[in-house]
């Protein structure tokens, strides 16, 4: 058998519960969490606007560019 799987059959159970599955499934559900928050924020960004095409273009491009549709056309009142 190699070293470390000897060392881990001799490891007791709460320090494999408490030093790498406590730590790795607090990590993964951080990043869960991370996730859904920026979701909630882009579809909130995305809800309040009149067309969800343009202000994919301004989150992803920012404000200097302006989307291809409304580029070159002046609007008439």
């Amino acid at each position: 058998m190699s070293t470390l799987a000897v060392f881990i059959t001799h490891l007791p159970g709460w320090i494999l519960w408490t030093g790498i599955f406590l730590p790795v499934t607090t990590l993964l559900l951080l990043i869960i969490t991370a996730l859904i928050y920026k979701l909630q924020q882009v579809e909130k960004d995305l809800s309040v606007a009149r067309d969800p095409g343009v202000t994919a273009s301004q989150l992803c491009h920012g404000r200097r560019y302006r989307s291809r549709r409304t580029a070159g056309h002046t609007t008439h009142t």
